[in-house]
């Protein structure tokens, strides 16, 4: 009897509260590729609307957009975001950039300086703080203030690498704390909630690590940014259970007294073959539409139960052609190929 009610505590504990979260979100960032490649989007019923409507009409009110400094091909760069800000300010969407400062993907294993960038760290500092100027001066010239912006994307090793890798801590916290200047100096008002985003937001002690070490070194002050951010993907290793994230969260919320967002997370439709071991908490939920509902409902009832805990993304829902979105489950979209809208996408209307 004991146990039975400590494990409905423990189940509440991480129910979802509708209306909870402020940002209830998902990464669009590759609309216009799909687009451009002919792809269209489609609701349950069948009826083709702009993306943009779907996710309105589904409950999600703020769009994730990565921005890329000079990508080869032009896609995911300033005017490229522009682009898509515009069609998700029209459908009434708040805006979280998420400025990857790289030519092309920055994570765990990629954080390369963009081309013709210097690499010494006063003009790389520099560089830094006046190109994120630029980028929010230009959102602001086109009338759209978003309301988060990520200076850097995924960077529990650094950023601008070599120069802000991790054994070079000084470096990471001036570069930071250049980018967070960046936009504070910007015409953007109110001024975005600046986000410093980590991956493994199951893993206190990356967390904590990372915190500490970067903002004991001087030049970042924790009044330099309001947000952190989390990666949480299950299908990476096991240690990412619920548990493990709720703590972590709790952790960091109650340490640096900051927002808290997961920015990243997905839930497979198919997965035949993972290549590790799913998290003990989570083996009971399908890989399937009804899944991600679940999965999602009970991420947010994390979240929402932290301390200043304020909202999730949901990673590239609709790159139909690029469905294992970079896993190795087969399917983590929330539309089926070629574009017709799954019933879980529903989900941000109840958290």
């Amino acid at each position: 009897m004991l146990l039975s009610g400590f494990v409905t505590l423990v189940a509440l504990a991480i129910a979802p509260v509708q209306g909870a979260l402020t940002y209830k979100g998902v990464d669009w960032s590759s609309v216009l590729v799909e687009e451009k490649s002919g792809r269209s989007y489609q609701t349950t019923s069948g009826n083709t609307e702009p993306l943009e409507t779907i996710l309105k009409e589904s409950g999600v009110n703020t769009v994730r957009q990565r921005v890329w400094v000079s990508p080869s091909d032009g896609n995911y760069n300033l005017d490229y975001n522009l682009q898509i800000a515009k069609r998700a300010k029209a459908a009434g969407l708040g805006l979280y950039l998420d400025l990857h400062y790289s030519d092309t993907w920055a994570d765990p294993a990629h954080q390369t300086i963009p081309s013709g960038w210097p690499s010494g760290i006063d003009d790389l500092s520099w560089k830094l703080y006046n190109y994120t100027l630029d980028v929010s001066n230009a959102f602001a010239s086109a009338g759209i203030t978003p309301s988060i912006i990520s200076i850097g994307n995924e960077i529990r090793g650094g950023l601008l690498w070599p120069t802000g890798k991790y054994d070079q801590l000084y470096n990471i916290a001036r570069l930071l704390n250049s980018a967070a200047y960046g936009v504070k100096d910007s015409n953007l008002s109110p001024t975005p909630k600046i986000m410093i985003h980590l991956d493994n937001g199951w893993d206190w002690d990356t967390q904590e690590w990372f915190y500490s070490s970067v903002l004991e070194q001087g030049p970042l002050s924790a009044s330099d940014f309001d947000m952190m951010g989390v990666s949480f993907y299950p299908f990476y290793g096991s240690d990412a259970t619920l548990g493990n994230l709720q703590n972590t969260l709790n952790k960091m919320a109650s340490t640096w007294g900051k927002e808290i967002v997961v920015a990243e997370t997905n839930w497979p439709t198919s997965c035949p073959s993972p290549a590790y071991a799913f998290p003990s908490d989570l083996t009971s939920i399908p890989f399937s539409a009804a899944g991600q509902t679940t999965f999602l409902q009970k991420v947010a009832g994390v979240v929402s139960g932290v301390s200043n805990g304020k909202g999730l993304f949901y990673w590239e829902p609709a790159w139909v052609d690029n469905a294992g979105l970079g896993s190795s489950c087969q399917s983590n979209t929330m539309f089926e190929y070629p574009g017709k809208e799954l019933s879980s996408l529903d989900v941000f209307s109840t958290i």
